[in-house]
C-alpha cells in the first residue's frame, strides 16, 4: 500500500505539514477556508441578484409610457 504524503499548508510563503501543527492552528485554517467559501458564494448569490434587478430594470422601461 503507498503512503501519502502529509497534507501541506502553505502560510506567509512557507509551507507547513499540517499534522504538525496546533489544533488551534488547524481551527484557524479551517475557519479561514469557511469564510473563505461563505464570501464565494454570498459574491455569486450577489451576482445572480445583480442580473434579476438588470432584468427587472429592462422589464420596467418597455413598460413605462414614451414620450
Amino acid at each position: 500500500m503507498a503512503e501519502q504524503a502529509p497534507q501541506k499548508v502553505k502560510i506567509n510563503d512557507k509551507e507547513y505539514n499540517l499534522a504538525d501543527l496546533s489544533d488551534i492552528v488547524k481551527q484557524n485554517i479551517a475557519s479561514i477556508r469557511f469564510a473563505e467559501q461563505e464570501m464565494i458564494r454570498l459574491q455569486q448569490l450577489l451576482a445572480m441578484a445583480q442580473t434579476a434587478r438588470n432584468g427587472y430594470i429592462a422589464s420596467l422601461q418597455k413598460e413605462l409610457p414614451q414620450g
